[in-house]
């Protein structure tokens, strides 16, 4: 009788293991079923973290890269940095390209032209100057232009050499918006210290960008309008969460608190 008990319970765990492992194997595919099905919704994240590029002059292409990113990196507009390597747009990169991140020397050229040519040459220069002038001034408007890109209390104010932009307050998750109409031209989490990063052309003078996300919503190349849900807020270690936003003119950080509309 002992025998037969013991015979019965070897057959029982025979019949267990072969129930058990078809269904971890079922639990497994549905679970990763629905991990991928809930990620599909968001742009992808690239993960190559670069340094800033402002002591070098030279920078070698990399897997991620666009012109934006190294204008970004380095602090020189995009426009620069295309003149100076005779990039056309769209600006595309190849991997191994090399950038020069410096205006080069340009050879003087000596022509003797006739003083009544000199003269005429001055005055088209003068009026050529003054059309700049007018159709870059346009303070006024732009503080219409932009809207606040999330709404809480401003934890760091704008600096040239600490923080090149400013830090708002907010929630895990909640939603980042926009702050002008504009294209999405780099969207990764590849420069040390901004963690997920959204950058925006808006017009051929400036640039947004909106770091510390814990979500992008939108991929690059993708047009967006002024308003419309970009990201989601996140943090970078321990900090608060919060969202980083900047806003550059000719690839320079401008204080966006002279931009955005008094709250």
């Amino acid at each position: 009788m002992k025998q037969c008990g013991l015979q019965d319970d070897k057959e029982r765990g025979w019949i267990d293991k072969g129930i058990l492992l078809p269904l971890l194997v079922c639990l497994f595919f549905i679970f990763f079923g629905i991990a991928c099905t809930t990620t599909n919704n968001y742009a992808s994240v690239r993960n190559f973290h670069k340094e800033s590029l402002k002591k070098e002059k030279y920078y070698e292409v990399e897997q991620g890269d666009t012109l934006y990113s190294i204008g970004f990196r380095s602090g020189s507009d995009y426009k620069q940095l295309a003149k100076w390597n005779k990039i056309s747009s769209p600006y595309l990169l190849e991997i191994g390209q090399k950038i020069k991140l410096f205006k080069p020397k340009q050879r003087l050229r000596i022509h003797i032209r006739p003083y009544n040519k000199i003269k005429k040459v001055k005055v088209k220069n003068k009026i050529l100057k003054k059309t700049v002038t007018i159709s870059n001034n346009k303070k006024k408007v732009l503080k219409f232009y932009w809207q606040w890109p999330l709404e809480g209390k401003i934890l760091k104010r704008f600096s040239q050499v600490a923080n090149k932009g400013i830090d708002i307050a907010g929630k895990i998750g909640q939603k980042v918006k926009s702050a002008a109409s504009g294209k999405v031209v780099y969207s990764g989490s590849g420069l040390t210290g901004y963690g997920n990063l959204l950058i925006i052309k808006h017009n051929y003078l400036y640039l947004s960008a909106y770091a510390n996300n814990s979500r992008l919503l939108v991929k690059e190349g993708q047009a967006v309008k002024k308003g419309q849900v970009i990201a989601e807020v996140g943090r970078i270690g321990r900090q608060q969460a919060s969202l980083h936003f900047e806003i550059r003119k000719n690839g320079k950080p401008v204080n966006p608190l002279r931009f955005l509309p008094k709250i």
